[in-house]
């Protein structure tokens, strides 16, 4: 059956079937114009676990989310899909964030890092191993001439994604939209912790620009890394935003301000933290203050209609709880990064 067919039999007002695809639509890789990859990964948490299931929780949820968009005209119809969750990946981050927690109580007791440099070395090497696979997998994905989100898992995920950007278009600046700055090198001695992924992205040359947006938790050391990148890094804070916010300046400026320091392709990097807690109560480090749901649309909303191009994106640090309720917000957040970044690209129109 071919895409148009689907589309004709397709009803967007009825319930997501059992076997249809991620948000309940009937498309497959082929007929995709964006696959949303999901990564299975949480080794180097370091405090609230369970983002090693976000990928199959926000995928369930999904089919619960109304297709119909006002930001977007007719946005189901460009096609999304999910790849299967990668169950090899997901349990060796089980095995190794056994590890992990052994050595991070060692090291909280008093122990000495050289003394499990073994298992340091074995943590750091499947981690580069798990780079590796989403840098070929990505790459391939994006020289088909499809569009990719990347659906963690925790936030060191995306970085194998962002070299592979850096590959295929080369220079291109960083929405990053999180509490915490994630700048530390090398956090609790793990090269590739989720608190690291832009002291390591930082390393990819083509990546010309970060713009932070709610943070509100960080270390001396990352601080003095903003103020010290010459301008690489421009960082707006949570409590400033909303200092100014209460003030009397308006979001929509500071949604200006913000898409201003971006160049023309920007990357979108989402950790769910980025959200008010009572959006993701189960993330693994919730931090009081950050955004309401609205908010952050209206700025993915503003980045599009300013012109620029996002060339691809990642959600994660969705852990699901018992009760589920941080993958409904996900699965919602989700569908709509999906089709601003089909907007940008021209294969959607804004309403």
């Amino acid at each position: 059956m071919t895409k148009e067919e689907k589309i004709a039999q397709f009803d967007p007002n009825g319930i997501g079937l059992t076997d249809s695809g991620i948000f309940g639509l009937p498309f497959d890789e082929q007929d995709a114009q964006l696959v949303v990859f999901p990564v299975t990964w949480e080794v180097t948490v370091s405090y609230g676990g369970g983002t090693v299931d976000g990928p199959q929780a926000v995928f369930d949820a999904s089919k619960q989310v109304d297709l119909y968009d006002p930001d977007v005209a007719d946005a189901w119809k460009a096609g999304i899909f999910m790849r299967h969750v990668n169950n090899d990946w997901r349990n060796l981050s089980e095995h190794l964030r056994k590890q992990a927690e052994s050595y991070i109580d060692y090291l909280s007791d008093g122990g000495k890092a050289d003394e499990q440099v073994h298992v340091l070395n074995t943590i750091n090497a499947d981690c580069e191993a798990l780079n590796k696979y989403v840098f070929d997998r990505t790459l391939e994905l994006l020289e088909e001439g499809k569009l990719v989100g990347l659906l963690g898992g925790d936030h060191s995920t995306p970085l194998g994604y962002m070299k592979a950007l850096a590959k295929h278009h080369g220079d291109y600046g960083v929405l990053q939209i999180d509490a915490h700055a994630d700048l530390r090198e090398a956090y609790e001695g793990f090269t590739y912790s989720h608190a690291s992924i832009f002291y390591n992205a930082l390393n990819i040359p083509e990546l010309k620009k970060l713009v932070q947006v709610g943070i509100r938790d960080l270390c001396e050391a990352e601080a003095n890394l903003i103020k010290e990148s010459a301008g690489r890094i421009t960082t707006f804070y949570d409590r400033e935003i909303k200092q100014n916010m209460m003030d009397g300046t308006s979001w929509k400026v500071i949604c200006d301000e913000i898409v201003n320091a971006l160049p023309n392709k920007v990357y979108i990097s989402f950790d769910i933290d980025g959200l008010d807690p009572k959006l993701c109560p189960n993330t693994g480090t919730p931090v009081p203050g950050g955004f309401e749901f609205h908010e952050v649309i209206y700025l993915i909303k503003a980045l599009v209609k300013s012109g620029r191009t996002i060339i691809g994106f990642d959600l994660n640090e969705v852990s699901p709880g018992a009760d589920e309720w941080d993958a409904n917000v996900g699965a919602r957040l989700l569908y709509k990064l999906c089709n601003f970044t089909l907007a940008s690209n021209n294969k959607l129109q804004l309403t």
